[in-house]
């Protein structure tokens, strides 16, 4: 227990006699809780939300209770029944590439205005591959040597496996999960089903698809669905698979920054996965709702993030890992620009290169720093 200047007491049920207490009289533990608290791994006492609801109902002033943990608990239909209405749900990302730099990004503002202009930056070359590796959780990026950095992400996914992912259900063979998410780690940034993940271990589909829910649950995983036009007719309904971090996925394949470069099919696979990552958490400093889509017809062309602020303003990004760029690489963009109409605001081809420049209309190509450097 612990106290902080703006008055919250800070409770984590990571403590066995605090976890006790809460689980043997969860009604009796609520009544007796400080004015304003933080419960932290709330998802371990199940039994809290009702009560919590109770006090809520009684008592209406926002900010009273601040529930964190490393699951989600609206994944979890009993739990988020019984707040329904009563909360405001904050994901934490990990760290943003500007969050690192100390800069507040403009990126998502110019895509949605077509506000790139030509202007050049420095290639990040070998630099692109130990960004990736070295992913944005705050507790591995404190460690300066990229070893213990691997190390830590393994713990942490160990930590989660073993702990959260046993608290949210009890499965017969867990032993599976570390397996299925190494798995999904090799195939981010891919479109995937559910019998081609069941495939190799020999289980159900319904139980791979309770696994993936699972790993949902808590934030190693991000489904990304297909965007969809009733001006196409030939568009893939298969989701893409994204891994959490980039920082995890490369833990989970024993990768570092050196395997990266040498490995250029799965630099672009986690380039994807990055770039993804980086705009799911600048959305989140938006003011207004930004859905993510991929966007694929079955001829192959293609989208690799499509993304959706409010109901009618689209904009699409195509990720490469190389420095160079051709009007071939908007093929995609100018196929979602036409499906979108009106709707569409603009569209950028991410690359590691050294120039911003315009490839048509409202298409442009931009260097990868433009994440988190404002020109």
């Amino acid at each position: 227990m612990a106290g902080d200047a703006l008055g919250y007491t800070y409770f984590s049920f990571d403590d066995a006699a605090l976890l006790l207490a809460a689980e043997s009289d969860p009604a009796g533990f609520v009544a007796d809780l400080p004015a304003r608290v933080i419960l932290d791994e709330v998802q371990r006492v199940p039994g809290l939300f009702l009560p919590i609801k109770t006090a809520v109902d009684k008592n209406r002033k926002p900010g009273r209770f601040i529930l964190t943990g490393s699951a989600n608990v609206l994944l979890a239909p009993r739990l988020s029944d019984s707040l329904a209405g009563r909360l405001e749900l904050l994901r934490l990302h990990p760290l943003a590439q500007s969050e690192i730099a100390g800069v507040r990004p403009r990126f998502l503002d110019k895509l949605f205005s077509d506000g790139f202009i030509s202007h050049g930056y420095e290639r990040l070359g070998p630099e692109l591959a130990r960004r990736i590796a070295a992913g944005g959780f705050p507790a591995a990026l404190a460690r300066s040597r990229a070893p213990r950095r691997a190390v830590w992400y393994r713990d942490y996914i160990e930590t989660l496996v073993q702990r959260d992912v046993s608290d949210l259900a009890r499965i017969s063979s867990l032993q599976v999960i570390p397996r299925l998410l190494s798995f999904a780690a090799a195939e981010t940034a891919r479109l995937f089903n559910v019998s081609d993940l069941s495939a190799p271990f020999q289980l159900s589909r319904p139980t791979v698809r309770e696994y993936l829910t699972l790993l949902e649950r808590v934030f190693l995983l991000d489904i990304l669905p297909p965007w969809h036009s009733n001006r196409l007719s030939r568009l893939i309904k298969t989701p893409k698979l994204h891994l959490c971090d980039t920082g995890v996925a490369c833990s989970l394949l024993g990768m570092d920054a050196a395997a990266l470069v040498a490995d250029r099919a799965t630099l672009g696979q986690l380039l994807e996965t990055f770039v993804f990552q980086e705009l799911r958490r600048m959305a989140e400093w938006q003011g207004r709702p930004v859905a993510f889509h991929h966007f694929r017809d079955k001829d192959g062309v293609e989208v690799d993030i499509v993304l959706e602020r409010g109901a009618r303003e689209i904009a699409g990004v195509e990720v490469k890992a190389s420095g160079t760029v051709t009007a071939s690489d908007f093929r995609g963009l100018r196929k979602l620009r036409d499906a979108a109409g009106a709707r569409f605001r603009g569209g950028v081809v991410l690359y590691d290169g050294e120039v911003s420049v315009p490839f048509g209309d409202r298409m442009h190509a931009v260097p990868l720093r433009a994440l988190w450097e404002n020109v």
